[in-house]
This record gives C-alpha cells, structure tokens and sequence, in this order.
C-alpha cells in the first residue's frame, strides 16, 4: 500500500526515521513523487545549521565529523550527517568507511546518518545533496 505523499510529508515532519529514509531515496533515484514531497516539506525548512566538511583522503573528515556529532548530541541536540562517498570505479560500489568510523552513533535516535554513493550522476551530488538536506532540515536538526 502506498502512502499518500501528504501523509508522508506529515510523517517526515513528524521525525519519522523510515519516512525520512524513503523521502532521501526517492529524491536520489528522482521518483515522481518526490517533486511534491520537496514542494510539500520546503516551506518548514531553515531551522538547522549545515556543516559541510571536505578534504583530500586521510586528513581526518571522519573523525571531525564524529566529534561534532559527539558534541551536539551531549547538548541534546539531534544531528544529520550526509557521507558521500565515492564510488570505486572498479567494482562500482560505494566505500563506506564514515558510516563504519561513526558506529558509536549507530544506536542514538538523535543521530541519523545516510551515506550517498557519487554514482557519476549528470546532476551531481551537490544537487542530489541540497535537495536531501530539504528532506532533513524540515526536522529542526541542529548539524547536518
């Protein structure tokens, strides 16, 4: 059964983590119905600060990531963290090596984390990023 997308706007507003989890995929994958799902959820966006961090491999994005995480989550503060990774040109895969380095957020409801492969999409991750943090900002997160 599928949910209406009013419903499931509602639901993400309501910080349901699978209707927020659904929402990011399909705006990854550009179902038709997440046009009206981000025309819905744009106007109770601009309550979160954004922190994007980047850099060559190895000079410790991880690790500073998760210490800002760490440092807002003991203020009460919830957190968002997008992990792009980059996908192998061999094996077309995605290295998951943020999502593994944060696992001691894994199990904290205040903390949501999603990793998103570059797939070489003709749109772009910065695009595919900004239209997702609409999908989360909506929350009122304190970091994303």
């Amino acid at each position: 059964m599928t949910l209406p997308v009013e419903k499931w706007a509602e639901n993400v507003r309501a910080g349901d983590v699978r209707a927020v989890s659904r929402a990011i995929t399909a705006i990854e994958n550009h179902q038709p119905e997440a046009e009206e799902l981000l025309r819905l959820l744009f106007p109770h966006t601009g309550q979160a600060y954004l922190t994007g961090v980047t850099g060559a491999p190895g000079t410790g994005k991880s690790t500073l990531v998760d210490r800002l995480a760490a440092y807002h989550r003991k203020k009460k503060e919830e957190v968002g963290v997008i992990a792009v990774d980059p996908t192998s040109p061999y094996s077309g895969g995605a290295i998951l090596g943020d999502r593994i380095r944060m696992q001691g957020h894994a199990g904290d409801a205040g903390t949501f984390i999603r990793s998103m492969a570059t797939r070489d999409s003709s749109e772009g991750s910065l695009a595919r990023q900004r239209k997702w943090r609409c999908s989360w900002m909506r929350r009122g997160r304190s970091m994303c």
